[in-house]
């Protein structure tokens, strides 16, 4: 059955990668959504997938790309909005 989350990665998570490597691991599991930076300094990401890929997904966030520092990963379950594949907004 397909779920979705919604979460707010804080730290040094922007002009680091997130964004590219957060896409590249969502393809790489088979989620579909989005990511983008937020004017906060936060990423947020809209995920979707069976439970067993979001769970993974869920745990990488919180080592996100090399140069990265994820300080707090925040999420919440959000109703399946039926995306077609994982893209960044910018």
């Amino acid at each position: 059955m397909k779920r979705a989350f919604k979460a707010r990665i804080l730290g040094k998570v922007q002009g680091v990668w997130f964004r590219k490597y957060t896409r590249d691991k969502a393809r790489e599991l088979g989620i579909t959504g989005i990511v983008k930076n937020e004017p906060d300094g936060s990423v947020y990401v809209e995920a979707e997938g069976d439970e067993d890929a979001l769970n993974r997904f869920k745990r990488w966030l919180y080592e996100g790309s090399p140069m990265s520092i994820v300080e707090e990963v925040i999420t919440e379950e959000m109703p399946v909005k039926n995306y077609s594949n994982f893209e960044i907004i910018y």
